[in-house]
């Protein structure tokens, strides 16, 4: 066991843990932010995803020892315009179903629309391939981000 100072949506954390535990409990046990969902704890089906230095993670397989100084950010710390736009077309187009994965869709999404603001139906789903909704509901997420970034023109 080690403590570790984790930067979580703006705010320091210390969790004393294993250094191989993944990101993910490190969030959910340590710092109380539930937000974020274990799915397959494999990194496939990214129910997990967060941002470690900007960048979308699967942090069910990242040890939390790979962090560092890196800023972590969850879908309770999402404020960009982006992940504004993104969750507003997702209650608009009712997106969920069961609701279990959408933290991690929501969070693909916003990092697609920050890095190119005018996807392709070929760029969102290269995006969200990682992704996987066991409820199907593909065509409103593929629909959602277009509303999204419509709604960000301009």
């Amino acid at each position: 066991m080690a403590a570790f100072a984790l930067k979580i949506n703006g705010t320091t954390h210390t969790v004393d843990v294993d250094p191989d535990t993944p990101l993910l409990w490190a969030i959910r046990d340590g710092a109380g932010l539930m937000g974020t969902k274990y799915g397959c704890g494999v990194a496939q089906c990214g129910a997990c995803t967060v941002y470690v230095a900007g960048q979308p993670v699967r942090s069910c397989s990242l040890p939390v020892s790979a962090i560092g100084n890196d800023e972590v950010t969850t879908i309770e710390g999402l404020g960009s315009k982006e992940a504004a736009a993104v969750q507003k077309a997702w209650v608009a187009l009712d997106v969920p179903q069961c609701g279990y994965c959408q933290s991690g869709q929501v969070m693909s999404a916003t990092a697609l629309l920050a890095a190119n603001p005018k996807p392709t139906d070929q760029d969102i789903d290269l995006a969200m391939t990682g992704n996987i909704c066991r409820c199907a509901t593909y065509v409103r997420i593929r629909a959602a981000i277009h509303q999204a970034a419509k709604s960000l023109e301009g």
